[in-house]
């Protein structure tokens, strides 16, 4: 056979994967064949979401595992021995590769981007393929790894439980990155990772590398939630076993009163040199109380050879703060700074401490690669907060005391006075939207503070009367001082548990929470940090497709979204070296105060945590409980809702706007161009109600059409006069325009009687309600008989499927 009729599979099999093993590449453990590298993104329509396509590449060669240091493309020999050379590289890129191949099996086309002097691009014979170790000396060349003992440290194997999990191309890079960096004796740098990529994950892998090589034998992931502690002690650091601890309080006798210091799980000196890896609470190793030295001075300065800072964006990101007391301490130690957010003003910088980030992996990129769940906005503005509220003259809040007069608007908005009026009208909002879509679907809402956060629980409650009298779970009030919502959290967050659905919460949720499941994240907060708003919206950005989980919508009722336009939002942020005055920050900073605040707390004022099983009590941490505000309280002020948009992220990540009808228009004309398009698929289609449901499934509001067009019209007419400008008619109108043709003359008279009926149940509820053979047995037809008699007089079922389809035909005649 000629070669150029081979297929690309025959020239891989023949030709270039003999060239790969001559040259000494081991099949088992260095080639990779045909690896997928990305899951496809997910695109939606409607409540339908589909999988785009996955990226593969033909060969990836390992070093070792997990160490990738080539890629070949490969193609048929009907196309040149350069043809693959410019897709190779574009994979190369992305993976972090060196060395790129193109081959059509006539010989090897070599792009090798570690050359700086000589020639980058060389075609090679199939016998000149370059052996691993080839490779490797160049790449470690191009790495700047020029010691044995360099070597060594990032030779060292990922960590391996048997169970076929492997780390994501984009772990893989920062890990890598990070153990060579850390191999050269970097001390301080930071990895810029997207909400529900891995963090945690991926700084095990950094730390067990690190650990196992013997470069960092003492190692603290320090954070300042409780929340992000657990979850890392029982996830992947838990394969550190027994060379593993938290840092915990004991209660010591200082000047003749309890007070509590640092200890370990043993109950024994928190320097405990039989422990290796530490997980600690900011909280854990410092003092607030007067007179008490810090607890992280139980250790020695130099005690720590590595420090993980988790959500370094917050604390740690500020020159003056505790955080920095501590870093500074330890400041021999190697300093590593996980965030999905890293922050730059003038007064607090990420870069400044650890530099630029030695890798980032944005959201945008999540979503496009597949990894992150896209989402849509449906955003909401109330008159009130678009145009303000000024009290009438002499106006009493519900205390019966005046009102201040002035104009208060959305900053002010359950802040400082709450307009009952305004929650009801969210919650409203909320429910109607989860009544379209799935009321079981977890939901968070975001609200100003913790009066706030309670009060939305009870709007939404009264709006839910029926699923709350089912399971008083179904709404909770989920923040700092809550100690029974706080029980409730691992419920909401676990993929399994029904309850609780919806919760209401200020600032606990805003990070350390995996919610796995959230499908509805509602902004009613007054968002003015675009830190605070990326770490919100990635509440909802993991998948779970096991669960359903493909996408998310976001709710806004306070212009959140806006930090969408910002063109900085998924890459790493320019520095900010001047404030910009008319922008109004009011409570942006909220969650951020200069000392991150216990939250943690019983009645006693005390530390309170469950104790996983098997594991030391974690102390202290948690988000922020709140002073409690004044605020005034009113009732009676009309609210009502200016414009609903809708929108969403179209195929080149970009945010688009639209109102309901432009989306609907569009979202019809997709699948319809013309009048005629349309008309020809109702009238040929069985079942009406299967249209109906095809264009709900995109994304077709048709309640909210209504109530622009009007609540007496068939779906068929709205989509008629929406997409395309034909003049509507009333469910009446066409039943009316029905009777004066008296067509059904030529049937029986309890047939007749069965049509009339017919029509009037079709003005009163639509044509959906008409299709369903159980109509037969609701009000008016079953004052006519059974089901069955009235079938029969129509001469059957078949004859009487084919009247109701004549019946249709009849409705919807233009003329």
């Amino acid at each position: 056979m000629n070669k150029k009729d081979l297929s690309e599979s025959d020239i891989k099999a023949k030709f270039i994967t003999p060239g790969i093993l001559k040259a000494g590449w081991d099949e088992h453990t260095q080639i990779g064949r045909e690896i997928y590298f990305t899951d496809g993104r997910i695109y939606v329509k409607g409540k339908m979401t589909r999988r785009g396509k996955r990226k593969f590449a033909d060969y990836i060669l390992f070093y070792k595992p997990n160490v990738p240091i080539a890629i070949i493309e490969a193609k048929s020999n009907s196309h040149s021995i350069r043809s693959g050379i410019q897709q190779a590289l574009g994979y190369a890129e992305t993976l972090d590769i060196p060395f790129v191949f193109s081959s059509n099996g006539d010989g090897f086309y070599f792009h090798d981007k570690t050359v700086t002097d000589g020639e980058i691009e060389k075609e090679i014979s199939l016998d000149e393929f370059p052996s691993p170790a080839e490779l490797w000396e160049k790449y470690k060349k191009f790495k700047g790894i020029k010691t044995e003992e360099q070597e060594r440290i990032v030779s060292e194997d990922y960590f391996s439980d048997n169970s076929g999990r492997t780390p994501r191309y984009y772990q893989q890079i920062a890990v890598n990155r990070t153990v060579e960096a850390v191999a050269k004796g970097q001390q301080r740098m930071i990895l810029v990772m997207a909400t529900g990529t891995g963090k945690t994950y991926t700084a095990f892998q950094i730390a067990h590398r690190l650990f196992k090589s013997k470069a960092k034998r003492k190692i603290l992931f320090l954070a300042d939630r409780t929340a992000l502690v657990d979850q890392t002690l029982r996830g992947d650091f838990r394969h550190f076993k027994d060379a593993m601890t938290v840092i915990k309080k004991k209660v010591v006798n200082v000047d003749g009163k309890d007070t509590l210091v640092s200890n370990n799980k043993r109950g024994i000196d928190s320097a405990d040199k039989a422990f290796d890896v530490f997980l600690g609470l900011y909280q854990g190793l410092s003092n607030a109380e007067p007179g008490v030295p810090d607890a992280f001075k139980d250790f020695t300065k130099d005690f720590f050879d590595l420090i993980i800072i988790d959500e370094c964006h917050r604390g740690s990101a500020k020159e003056d703060s505790k955080w920095r007391e501590i870093l500074k301490y330890f400041d021999s130690a190697t300093h590593i700074g996980l965030t999905a957010t890293p922050k730059e003003t003038e007064e607090i910088s990420n870069q400044d401490y650890f530099g630029e980030p030695i890798y980032t992996y944005s959201l945008k990129q999540g979503i496009d690669d597949g990894f992150l769940a896209p989402y849509k906005v449906v955003k909401v503005t109330l008159d009130v907060d678009a145009e303000g509220w000024r009290p009438p003259s002499g106006y009493l809040d519900k205390n019966g005391e005046p009102v201040e007069d002035r104009i208060y608007n959305r900053t002010d908005f359950d802040r400082n006075i709450v307009v009952e009026e305004r929650r009801k009208i969210v919650a409203k909002k909320i429910t109607e939207f989860l009544k379209g879509y799935n009321r079981f679907a977890k939901t968070i809402v975001f609200c100003i503070d913790i009066e706030h956060a309670e009060g939305m629980r009870t709007a939404l409650i009264n709006e839910n009367p029926d699923l709350f009298s089912e399971n008083n779970k179904y709404i909770m009030q989920i923040t700092g001082d809550n100690a029974e919502g706080k029980r409730e959290l691992d419920n909401f967050i676990s993929p399994s548990e029904k309850y609780p659905v919806i919760a209401t919460t200020s600032k606990l949720m805003t990070t350390g929470v995996d919610a796995q499941t959230c499908k509805l994240i509602v902004l009613d907060s007054n968002i003015g940090s675009p830190t605070e708003f990326k770490q919100i919206i990635g509440r909802g950005t993991r998948l779970n497709e096991e669960y359903d989980k493909t996408y998310f919508t976001i709710m806004d009722f306070r212009n959140a979204t806006d930090h969408f336009a910002d063109p900085n939002f998924d890459g790493v942020p320019e520095m900010i070296k001047e404030a910009n005055q008319e922008e109004d920050l009011s409570g942006a900073d909220d969650i951020e105060p200069d000392e991150p605040i216990v939250d943690d707390l019983d009645d006693n004022n005390e530390i309170d945590f469950d104790e996983p099983e098997g594991y030391p009590e974690v102390e202290g941490g948690g988000g922020v409980v709140e002073d409690p505000r004044e605020k005034t309280y009113v009732d009676g002020v009309e609210v009502t809702i200016m414009g609903e948009s809708v929108q969403y992220l179209d195929e080149s990540g970009k945010l688009i706007i639209e109102s309901f009808i432009d989306y609907t228009k569009k979202s019809v004309n997709e699948q319809y161009r013309t009048l005629d398009d349309f008309l020809s698929r109702w009238n040929s289609e069985e079942k009406k109600s299967v249209i109906v449901k095809e264009l709900e499934e995109q994304g077709i509001f048709f309640e909210e059409l209504k109530k622009k067009v009007g609540k007496e019209f068939d779906p068929f007419d709205l989509i008629c006069h929406v997409a395309f400008d034909a003049k509507p008619l009333t469910r009446k109108e066409r039943a009316d325009n029905v009777v004066k043709r008296n067509y059904f003359t030529k049937y029986g008279k309890q047939a007749q009687e069965v049509i009339k009926k017919l029509l009037e149940k079709y003005a009163k509820d639509g044509i959906v309600t008409i299709e369903s053979t159980e109509v037969l047995r609701l009000d008016p037809l079953n004052e006519l008989g059974t089901p069955v008699e009235l079938i029969k007089s129509f001469g059957g079922k078949v004859k009487y499927l084919e009247a109701l389809k004549e019946l249709e035909n009849e409705l919807y005649k233009l003329a």
